[in-house]
């Protein structure tokens, strides 16, 4: 086992996702005027950090042993199991000693703030295996997008939010969710690619059992939403997160996504317009996952610049 190896194990390329939603929820911490303690703050990422990692690699083992993943429906080079002949015991030991890493630190980050976090983690930890593990895994199901989705947005800013607040409210909540929409976004490439893979595998995916349109559909409405909530955030008035809010009572971002938000919207249908014009197969899927982590980075530098300004501001 290298360090290339493990990393294209744990895929690391895709854990952009899980830290734009540890920053940002950080951001949004300081922002609703949360003092942020450095310790707790660099133990939580690195737990996160392993959750992500380890479920990956259960992801990995998983689909190999199913044959999801095969010589015939995959091109990636990065799949280490298909093409590079790494065993696959490989993958499961690397998730398991990523995911005892997490139980270890996430109990000291407990110790450290608020207890709710064990069974917080512990859940997370369970969904994060039951994904693809188990007699029944979720991503080979309708909820896949919904359950990843909302673990690696909502529930994780939450998680941080509250490790930091000592709590989480109604705004919080509705701060997480264009996080959750970006991330469903993510993964609805993903399974667009997959679809013949999957199908031939007996997943029953939306874009499986749909068709390819929905599959697509299931890229661009999440996406595009995340940003217009953002917009509509920044536009509800207000300096602060408790501020009154008047547009359908939204937590009000600073005044500064006004601005902000609309370019990193443009920019992100930019690139969902060449990923159509490209097209969603297994030939294309490495290109298209990389177009759509770099629509992920966009969403996380818009979203951060406006979080930041707003602290900048007081």
């Amino acid at each position: 086992m290298t360090i290339r190896k493990f990393l294209s194990i744990v895929e690391i390329r895709t854990k952009v996702i899980s830290v734009s939603t540890y920053v940002l929820a950080t951001l949004y911490a300081l922002w609703s005027g949360t003092a942020i303690r450095p310790a707790t703050a660099v133990l939580l990422a690195f737990s996160v950090l392993c959750v992500d990692m380890g479920t990956t690699a259960f992801n990995t083992f998983y689909d190999y042993m199913r044959r999801v993943d095969t010589r015939v429906h995959n091109r990636e080079p990065d799949k280490v199991l298909v093409h590079q002949g790494v065993a696959p015991g490989h993958a499961l030991v690397t998730s398991l000693a990523l995911y005892a890493v997490a139980a270890v630190t996430g109990v000291v980050v407990a110790w450290m703030s608020v207890w709710w976090i064990i069974p917080a983690g512990a859940v997370s930890l369970l969904v994060g295996f039951l994904y693809n593990g188990g007699p029944y895994p979720i991503s080979r199901t309708p909820l896949g997008e919904l359950f990843a989705g909302g673990f690696l947005g909502s529930v994780l800013f939450l998680i941080v939010v509250g490790v930091h607040a000592g709590g989480v409210d109604r705004s919080a909540v509705i701060a997480s969710l264009p996080s959750t929409l970006m991330i469903a976004s993510v993964l609805a490439v993903n399974n667009t690619c997959d679809v013949e893979g999957d199908r031939a595998a007996g997943r029953r995916t939306v874009p499986v059992l749909l068709g390819r349109a929905a599959g697509e559909a299931l890229i661009y409405l999440p996406g595009i939403a995340a940003f217009t909530l953002l917009m509509a955030m920044a536009f509800s008035g207000g300096s602060g997160p408790h501020a009154p809010a008047v547009i359908w009572s939204l937590p009000p971002l600073p005044a500064a996504g006004r601005y902000v938000v609309p370019a990193g919207l443009v920019a992100s249908i930019a690139a969902y317009v060449a990923m159509h014009r490209r097209g969603y197969s297994h030939a294309t899927k490495r290109r298209n996952m990389i177009a759509i982590i770099r629509v992920v980075g966009v969403y996380s530098v818009t979203y951060g610049v406006t979080l930041i300004a707003g602290v900048v501001r007081g």
